[in-house]
C-alpha cells in the first residue's frame, strides 16, 4: 500500500492590488511561523511564500522586501500592548515600557526589533518603511500618553517632540546594545526624568 502524500499548501488567488483578507491572514501567519522556527536569519520570503501557499509576486506586491512584512508581523503581535492615560504620565510611561521590553524579550517578532532596525541602517527602502510608517503608527499610543499629560497642564505642548524622541533615545539605546535585561531597573528613574514637570 503505498504512503499518502503529505498536503501541499493550497495556492490561494490574488485579487489584485487590493489585499485578499485570507491570503493576507495565511501570509502573517506564515511569517509568524517561519520567524518563531527558524528566527530573523533564517526568514526569508521564499520560505513564507512555501508555508502560505502564496506566490511570491502577491507577497511582493503587499509588502516591498522582507523587513516590510516582519515590520507588520511586529505590528500584529503588538497589538495587544496598549498605552491607556491616567492621571500620572511617570506612572503610564513605566507601565508601558516595562510592557514593551517584555514584548521584545519573549516573543520572536519582538526579538527581531534590533536586527529590523540594524537593517534599516543599510536598506533605503526599510528605512523609509520604519521612519514613515513603522515607527509613527507605533508611537500613537505613547503619544497619546503625553497628548493627555499636555490636556490635564502637567507638561507643555512645545515639549512633546522632545520627551517623544528621549523616549525613543531611552529605549533604542538598550535594544540596540542588547541590555534590556539589565536595563529594566532603569526604567522607572529614566521615565520620572522624561514625564518631569517642566519650569521653576
Amino acid at each position: 500500500m503505498k504512503a499518502a502524500k503529505a498536503a501541499t499548501p493550497v495556492r490561494r488567488a490574488s485579487i489584485g492590488a487590493r489585499r485578499n483578507p485570507a491570503s493576507q491572514a495565511a501570509i502573517l501567519a506564515a511569517a509568524r511561523a517561519v520567524l518563531a522556527e527558524d528566527g530573523y536569519a533564517g526568514f526569508s520570503i521564499d520560505a513564507v511564500s512555501r508555508r502560505a501557499g502564496a506566490g511570491k509576486p502577491t507577497i511582493y506586491r503587499w509588502w516591498k522586501n522582507r523587513a516590510d512584512l516582519l515590520m507588520e508581523v511586529y505590528a500584529a503581535e503588538k497589538a495587544g500592548i496598549r498605552a491607556v492615560p491616567s492621571a500620572d504620565l511617570a506612572q503610564d510611561l513605566i507601565d508601558h515600557t516595562s510592557a514593551l521590553w517584555s514584548f521584545w524579550c519573549g516573543t520572536p517578532s519582538g526579538r527581531t526589533f534590533r536586527a529590523l532596525l540594524a537593517e534599516a541602517q543599510s536598506d533605503p527602502e526599510a528605512l523609509a518603511a520604519l521612519r514613515e510608517k513603522f515607527l509613527p503608527e507605533r508611537l500613537q499610543d505613547v503619544r497619546g500618553l503625553f497628548t493627555a499629560a499636555v490636556a490635564r497642564g502637567d507638561i507643555p505642548a512645545a515639549e512633546v517632540e522632545a520627551r517623544l524622541s528621549l523616549y525613543i533615545g531611552f529605549n533604542w539605546f538598550y535594544v540596540l546594545t542588547d541590555q534590556l535585561d539589565a536595563g529594566q531597573a532603569s526604567i522607572p528613574a529614566a521615565m520620572r526624568l522624561i514625564a518631569a514637570r517642566s519650569g521653576p
